[in-house]
């Protein structure tokens, strides 16, 4: 539901990539009750675009990530989401400066994986309603909904009241 869209000048390794990818992923959805599945990130090689800071040519890595925002979802919470955010990027990426992180509460609504997106604060909702249909497409191969399937009864996802 989320994406995460990192912009980078310096170049990034596929072994550089694939912890930033699973480290923004392991953070927004325990941080919150989204499910893995829905947590996506992509990779901008930003080295030959024009960026201006303060009116001049600048260049620097930065995150940009849309979200979902609501009541149940606190400044505090995308606050620490942040240091989190920073502190993976500089134990995975030490030599490059990450300059900036955006986290745009732009996400009003969206579909994904043959599902419509719920509100913030409504997924353990929404996983109840869909259960039946994620199992179907569970039974018949689709592997990532067999791993969310696993995923969610390990979080306890269906248990909780409500969801954040």
């Amino acid at each position: 539901m989320p994406f995460y869209e990192i912009r980078h000048i310096d170049p990034l390794s596929q072994a550089q990539q694939d912890p930033l990818a699973e480290a923004l992923t392991t953070l927004h959805s325990e941080k919150f009750t989204t499910p893995r599945l829905f947590v996506n990130v992509g990779f901008v090689d930003q080295s030959k675009v024009n960026t201006y800071v303060a009116g001049k040519p600048r260049k620097g890595n930065s995150i940009a990530a849309n979200v979902r925002v609501g009541p149940s979802r606190t400044q505090k919470d995308w606050d620490q989401l942040c240091e989190e955010v920073v502190a993976a990027w500089q134990k995975i990426v030490p030599e490059a400066e990450l300059r900036g992180l955006f986290i745009l509460g732009s996400l009003t609504a969206g579909w994904e994986a043959g599902f419509t997106m719920p509100s913030a604060g409504q997924d353990v909702q929404w996983l109840k309603d869909n259960w039946q249909a994620f199992e179907e497409k569970a039974k018949a191969g689709d592997e990532d909904f067999a791993d969310m399937l696993v995923e969610i009864k390990q979080r306890g996802l269906q248990q909780q009241a409500n969801g954040k």
